[in-house]
């Protein structure tokens, strides 16, 4: 199995590997802030800070101790988000761009430490050896983006991904209907943080070189854009938003004078037209139904 997997991946160019690679992390990346901001409405500007924290978490696993690569993940997300609970528990108290600013400082503080901590080689960066697994990376990539597309369908659909939204929709009021606020919003930061940090365990190994300057300010602002651009909320549109905003850029790089000017106006323009996003509000299960010739239930 492992050598066909790895014709197969031999099979497919370089150049277009390396764009299904980024759009695969982007899309673990975009569905994490999905939960934290789309579903339960905090504005968050500090996810590539768990990011960051992921991969060189995940890095330093590696070099120490030689897990395999699913263990190694494992470990990585859950420490991201046991950092992202001890954070959460004082900076949820607020909310709107309050939230946004404590986020954003948090982040600048991990990247400063990161740049200054010497087990991780300060701002010089850390080369990632291999990770332990015989599945090639670009497969382990999509299978994680597409077990991280289940996860948070599911999540969406269930009590507790209900609780989330009325928390977005209306936090007094779901306070006043018996919803632990405070609670739902840590596990919430917790679940979305916990997918950072796997990304990051991803992009650390597939780029084998990571540094602390890789995952600032403009890091979060890109994430965040996948989410809006895509709609607040919807899985379909996380992955199409992160998909769009991942590749673009390669498919500009013949404009590459112009390409950000492209995509920024690119940007405007949905949300001008679009300012919920490309599938917010929309019931793609509906539209899906519909498209079959079959009516919706209930309708």
């Amino acid at each position: 199995m492992a050598d066909f997997l790895n014709s197969l991946v031999g099979s497919i160019d370089p150049y277009m590997l390396q764009i299904l690679v980024n759009v695969g992390i982007a899309i673990v990346l975009a569905l994490g802030l999905n939960v934290i901001t789309g579903l339960t409405g905090q504005l968050s500007l500090g996810h590539a800070a768990f990011m960051s924290i992921g991969a060189f978490t995940s890095a330093m696993v590696t070099i120490k101790t030689g897990l395999p690569f699913f263990a190694n993940l494992a470990v990585t997300g859950v420490v991201t988000a046991i950092v992202a609970a001890a954070i959460g528990f004082p900076i949820l108290r607020l909310t709107g761009d309050y939230l946004a600013i404590c986020t954003l400082g948090f982040a600048e503080i991990v990247k400063v430490f990161f740049l200054n901590f010497e087990p991780t080689n300060k701002a010089l960066g850390l080369t990632v050896p291999p990770a332990k697994t015989s599945i090639p990376m670009p497969i382990y990539v999509w299978v994680v983006a597409i077990l991280a597309i289940i996860l948070v369908t599911f999540v969406q659909s269930s009590r507790f991904g209900r609780a989330l939204k009325a928390i977005r929709e209306d936090e007094i009021a779901a306070d006043a209907m018996g919803i632990n606020t405070a609670r739902y919003k840590i596990q919430a930061f917790a679940l979305g943080s916990f997918m950072a940090g796997i990304g990051g365990g991803l992009y650390a190994h597939f780029l084998s070189y990571i540094n602390p300057s890789d995952f600032g300010f403009l890091k979060s602002v890109d994430i965040l854009a996948m989410v809006v651009l895509g709609g607040l909320g919807s899985v379909p549109g996380a992955v199409i938003g992160s998909s769009v905003l991942a590749s673009a850029p390669e498919f500009l790089r013949f404009m590459s004078q112009y390409r950000m000017l492209v995509y920024g106006a690119l940007l405007v323009f949905l949300m001008v037209f679009r300012p919920n996003g490309l599938l917010g509000g929309v019931n793609v299960t509906e539209l899906l139904l519909r498209a079959v010739g079959r009516k919706p239930a209930g309708k």
